[in-house]
């Protein structure tokens, strides 16, 4: 796992300075070592955290012709492998590293050998014989590539604040994705928080040459059409073995590393069964970590010490308090690089800090399971919505709407008028392509009231739905409704949220590497086809997911209802222990002049804040989307970014 940065095409002047201060911005990403390559038309740079072959596998790495130079971020898993078929078509090694793979792997395939990789990778690659750039990123999306245009040089880096470093580069806030971000929790990529800067979007690969630039997809996440033969036809006892053996081969390949190798323990079933399959895997004594709150509502101590007692882990965890959340902060959104509407990431920043204090630098987590065997209440909520639309003058249909969202007090106390007008359909909203996720858009959307006169009319009447439908795939239509909800997650929340503000930058800010067994294109592509009967029975949620790994976890563990990851947001910006930054960055001078919301709109947002009343959903989502969004606006936009300390070892 590293930082890359680069050029490509006419060289700026002072390349080697241009290079030297674009990888210094990102470091932190990868602090034992850093180097940069320049060659012709292309300038390569990198900031390594090394992992696999440590002695030998120092970046930009080159062929021993000189003909390929490659900076590349993340990890191809099974490069064993590869290299052993590489080398019966008389491919030649200098290094035990995947990087090397990867050279080879495009010199025998070209630009078709990302079909071949596991791995969650971003890597820039110049081919000088073809005077070619060819860049790709990972099928999920987990590690991030970004890239800009300027003149006739394009320049690209593992994250924006890289980009910002090259003279004639600055952020220009682009308000359709402040406003996609106020609907989803993040842009559509390929669009980013900034004009002109882009994002290469999961499953693609792009080429650049003298005459053209183009972002191609090489992978999509699909689903079968509704009771159609590409569904998994089997009996539900083989497609369960099936998976075991899938997600325990998975975990296996992300164990390979030439430093020690931990595990995300939260105490809910994915992370329980990845720290599972790791012991069932390996009797050597793991090292788990946890995040833990002194607020009930949050906190999940308890199945953590359980887990650690069944498989008598060497565990470590930090506690967090609002006011720790109100702290760190803006060393979270500086690391996010867009606003954010949940403080979820913030914890685990601190969380990889103690990885890291800890002496380790790879730890493997549980994303994924959620959206591929429908694990979020988003899922139930949508099956009991279409139960009460089949028949809207049944009285008790509603009823099972109080079967969800136990883990929030405010909803669950509720009345049963209030739930039903909460989660009822509008009419239209059956047959809306969008409609398991129409309840958490619209209420999402409603922080947007907050907006200023003067942005609602820069969007001018944008509407973020429409755009979303205008990009579903072709087939969408045809899916079953549950896969339709588990795509709306899976291709747009995991990456554009979950994997990025909250996995790689709250991870990379501390250098520390996350791998996700889950995430590997075998076990996602294997969940997809799985008849959703299998994933949802009733409303048990991940029902095959928990049998088949119900042997290696305590009963109370297996059979826990879900309870998403969550961090309290408004009590770590109010209140006496809130941090003095907040009523400096919300003063209705700096709102005012930031010219994004209404001042005295987010000041009776404040004031209701501050009253100690507990908030609702739309209000916690629109503060933190307030605070976030002003920190955002004045780190990268209000103030010219330095340059970096040239270092390059």
């Amino acid at each position: 796992m590293c930082g890359i940065a680069g050029f490509f095409g006419q060289p700026p002047n002072g390349a080697a300075a241009v290079l030297a201060d674009m990888i210094g911005a990102v470091r932190h990403r990868g602090p034992d070592a850093s180097g940069i390559h320049i060659k012709e038309t292309a300038g390569l740079a990198h900031a390594r955290l090394s992992i696999i072959d440590i002695a030998s596998g120092q970046q930009p790495m080159r062929t021993a012709d000189d003909e390929l130079s490659i900076t590349f971020n993340g990890e191809i898993f099974n490069y064993v492998e590869l290299k052993t078929e590489l080398e019966r078509h008389g491919h030649i090694f200098r290094t035990a590293s995947d990087t090397e793979v990867i050279l080879h792997a495009y010199r025998q395939w070209d630009v078709d050998c990302v079909s071949r990789f596991n791995g969650d990778f971003a890597f820039a690659l110049h081919d000088a014989r073809q005077r070619r750039l060819f860049a790709s990123r990972d099928r999920m999306g987990v590690r991030p590539f970004f890239f800009t245009r300027q003149g006739r040089c394009i320049y690209f880096a593992s994250e924006i604040k890289a980009l910002l470093t090259v003279p004639g580069i600055t952020a220009e806030i682009d308000p359709i994705a402040l406003d996609q971000i106020f609907t989803f929790w993040c842009p559509l990529a390929p669009r980013t928080g900034f004009k002109g800067i882009e994002e290469l979007e999961p499953g693609h690969r792009l080429i650049a040459e003298s005459d053209r630039l183009v972002c191609e997809p090489y992978w999509r996440l699909t689903y079968p059409r509704s009771g159609e033969e590409e569904e998994d036809r089997r009996s539900e006892p083989e497609i369960r073995e099936e998976l075991r053996a899938l997600l325990l081969d998975a975990t296996e390949l992300r164990l390979r590393s030439d430093v020690p190798v931990g595990a995300y323990l939260s105490g809910g079933l994915d992370s329980s069964i990845i720290t599972a399959a790791v012991k069932h895997i390996r009797s050597d004594r793991l090292r788990t970590f946890s995040v833990t709150f002194d607020n009930a509502e949050f906190d999940e101590t308890a199945f953590q010490n359980e887990m650690v007692a069944a498989l008598g882990t060497a565990h470590s965890a930090v506690a967090t308090t609002p006011a720790d959340i109100g702290a760190l902060f803006p060393q979270v959104i500086k690391a996010a690089e867009r606003p954010i509407l949940r403080t979820a990431p913030a914890p685990l920043h601190r969380l990889s800090a103690l990885v890291r204090d800890e002496h380790f630098k790879v730890v493997l987590t549980g994303e994924g399971a959620d959206e591929l065997f429908a694990g979020y209440d988003i899922f139930k909520e949508a099956k009991i919505r279409r139960f009460i639309a089949a028949q809207p003058q049944s009285s008790r249909r509603p009823l099972l709407l109080r079967k969800l969202y136990p883990y929030l007090p405010r909803l669950a106390g509720q009345s049963q008028t209030y739930l039903e007008s909460f989660f009822g359909a509008r009419p239209g909203d059956e047959t809306d392509p969008l409609f398991s996720h129409l309840p958490r858009f619209r209420n999402t959307a409603s922080a947007k009231m907050f907006f200023s006169g003067a942005l609602k009319a820069e969007l001018g009447g944008y509407d973020a739905l429409a755009d979303l439908r205008d990009r579903l795939p072709a087939d969408f239509p045809r899916w079953h409704p549950l896969s339709q909800a588990q795509y709306l997650e899976a291709g747009l929340l995991l990456p554009g949220y979950i994997l990025s503000s909250q996995g790689d930058r709250a991870a990379m800010a501390n250098a520390v590497e996350g791998r996700f067994p889950f995430l590997d294109h075998r076990v996602v592509e294997f969940a997809a086809r799985i008849p959703p009967r299998f994933k949802m029975r009733a409303l048990r949620e991940k029902h095959i997911l928990r049998d088949a790994f119900q042997d290696l976890l305590p009963k109370t563990i297996a059979n826990r209802i879900k309870q998403p990851y969550r961090a309290p947001d408004a009590p770590s910006f109010s209140g006496p222990d809130a941090p003095a930054w907040v009523s400096d960055t919300l003063a209705t001078d700096r709102v005012r002049d930031a010219g994004l919301f209404e001042p005295r709109a987010v000041e009776k947002l404040m004031t209701k804040c501050n009253s100690g009343r507990p908030l609702g959903f739309k209000d916690n989502a629109a503060l933190v989307g307030i605070v976030s969004t002003q920190l955002w606006h004045d780190m990268f936009t209000k103030q010219a970014a330095q340059p970096p300390a040239r270092k390059i070892a």
